[in-house]
């Protein structure tokens, strides 16, 4: 193989992720070599204890139990072939009520009599396991099993195995079984959390769906009678039949399937709904049939999940595209799970633990998912708040001068000072640049005076355009020679750039006052106009004097 590789280099990595490969199917699919033959399956009629005397008179000889439950018998032989510790377990499946392991001799008498199951209060000595111990010596034996449950998931097998080879082989079973049970919780508590928070029905379903998976898994796995000694039966049945219902509701609200645009989908999946709702009278009525209906359930929400996540990723939705990741790997492996009634290929594995596997990859990948449409949320939100901002800023910031608006300093009033000052402004001249020169040359003396008085004022104050050719400056400070002082220095700037008919005329108004903005308005916009006029009459007389003086 070395050399193989060494002469084909390009090929590497490929050799080496088949090597890989096949050393994780020798792990995985590890299987206890088992040392009884083939047995026959028998349902017992009679409800008494198992006795060889009278065992071919009262059973009916079987291919498999039946999965709705009773009481079953299993007969096989097997050699040993040396002294040594042993260990009698099932495959295939771990949901079984009730057994007893009765092993004889070549002789005819009972050596062992083994009892368990997930109604049976006794304590198993191998964690999430049926497995008890054989210690024998080397011989002939005849293993008699009997079965007895109200249902099953799939057709347990007895098999006996060396204590080591059992020992490896049940390693990754109950590693999955642990590391998924955990998943489950943890994920049912982030799931109710988000309920909670967001009040969002899709996390509220989905931590449904989660709760009533653990509760099947910790019965079928055996971590609630190991753990906590529960053994009831059906919690094994029962919370899946409420689970599948959440997971048809998580299905339409995760992919906001709406009355008119997928009205089919909708229909589709309340009449779903209403089904899984029948079948739990009926589960009730006939508890036999409770997990063949559970099984069933889960069948359709499969179908419907990754139905709904086709057409709605077909039509664009980029949240049923990654939906779509999860569903599939829930499918292939809860399709496995549903439809076979036998592992024939490992000990490692029960039908549980596929199933288990299937919702633990469904619930991870859909936490991404819904990380992913946090990120889109937050990605719009940000979006959404941008926009927002730039709106704010646009309708309170004037357009031609990139000033504050007047609801700008509406809300500036609101919080100024009682120290603070408020100036109003008018720009004299304006109209003469209008009138001579065009409105061109009018805005550019409008945003030459915006930019003059704001670098005057500094930290002093903020600088507003009301409108036309009148401003306004809030100043906390209300240091007004300061102010007069930043004004003179912005007209003399104005003149040195060409506008030399420039000037201003201001009124100001302390907020000490009035606490009323619009009075303070008032009062401000009084005083500019009084000092307007002042200036008018100024210049009127000294053009007269000019006349009288030249005459």
């Amino acid at each position: 193989m070395r050399c193989i590789v060494k002469a084909m280099p390009s090929k590497r990595w490929y050799m080496r992720w088949l090597l890989s490969c096949l050393l994780m199917c020798q792990v995985v699919l590890a299987y206890a070599q088992p040392l009884a033959g083939e047995g026959t399956w028998y349902e017992a009629a009679g409800h008494g204890d198992w006795s060889q005397a009278q065992h071919q008179r009262d059973l009916v000889e079987i291919t498999n139990p039946s999965r709705i439950g009773g009481r079953f018998i299993y007969k096989a032989d097997f050699a040993l072939p040396q002294d040594g510790h042993y260990v009698i377990d099932f495959d295939s499946s771990s949901v079984i009520g009730q057994f007893t392991h009765h092993i004889y001799n070549a002789s005819g008498e009972q050596v062992l009599s083994l009892k368990g199951g997930i109604q049976a209060r006794v304590a198993n000595p191998y964690m999430l396991r049926h497995g008890r111990d054989l210690m024998l010596p080397a011989g002939h034996y005849t293993l008699v099993s009997e079965v007895n449950a109200p249902f099953f998931l799939a057709h347990p097998q007895p098999y006996i195995t060396t204590l080591p080879e059992y020992q490896q082989s049940i390693k990754m079973g109950n590693a999955i079984v642990l590391v998924s049970y955990g998943a489950m919780l943890i994920l049912a508590i982030y799931y109710a959390a988000l309920g909670y928070i967001r009040k969002q029905a899709t996390d509220r379903m989905y931590a449904l769906f989660i709760l009533g998976n653990i509760f099947y898994n910790g019965m079928a796995l055996l971590v609630l009678p190991d753990l906590f000694a529960l053994h009831w039966f059906y919690l094994i049945s029962f919370p899946i039949l409420f689970s599948n219902i959440a997971y048809v509701y998580f299905v339409i609200y995760l992919l906001n399937l709406r009355q008119y645009a997928d009205s089919r989908l909708l229909r589709l999946g309340r009449g779903i709904i209403f089904l899984l709702t029948f079948f739990i009278p009926v589960a009730v009525i006939w508890p036999h049939f409770s997990l063949e209906l559970a099984r069933v359930g889960v069948g359709f929400i499969m179908l419907y999940g990754l139905l709904a996540g086709l057409r709605k990723a077909w039509r664009g939705d980029l949240i049923a595209k990654y939906y779509l990741g999860a569903i599939f790997a829930f499918f292939i492996i809860g399709a496995y799970s549903i439809t076979n009634t036998r592992i024939a290929w490992s000990q490692t594995f029960y039908i549980e633990h596929l199933g288990m596997l299937a919702v633990t990859v469904e619930m991870v990948l859909l936490a991404l998912v819904l990380a992913r449409q946090f990120a889109l949320l937050n990605h719009e939100k940000e979006h959404a708040l941008t926009l927002s901002k730039r709106h704010l800023k646009i309708a309170h910031t004037d357009a031609l001068t990139e000033l504050p608006n007047r609801y700008a300093l509406d809300r500036e009033l609101s919080a100024l000072p009682v120290d603070g000052v408020l100036v109003f402004i008018d720009i004299d001249g304006l109209k003469f640049y209008n009138d001579n020169y065009g409105h061109k040359r009018g805005d550019e003396l409008l945003r030459s005076f915006s930019r003059a008085v704001s670098e005057a004022l500094g930290e002093m104050g903020i600088l507003h355009r009301i409108g036309g050719d009148e401003f306004a400056i809030t100043s906390p400070e209300g240091n007004v020679h300061q102010l007069e002082s930043c004004m003179a220095r912005a007209i003399e700037m104005l003149r040195k750039q060409g506008f030399e008919f420039a000037g201003m005329s201001y009124g100001i108004a302390h907020a000490m006052e009035s606490r009323d903005s619009n009075m303070l308005k008032y009062l401000a916009d009084t005083r500019m106009y009084a000092q307007k006029r002042e200036r008018q009459r100024a210049a009127e007389q000294q053009t007269r004097k000019s006349r009288e003086t030249a005459v």
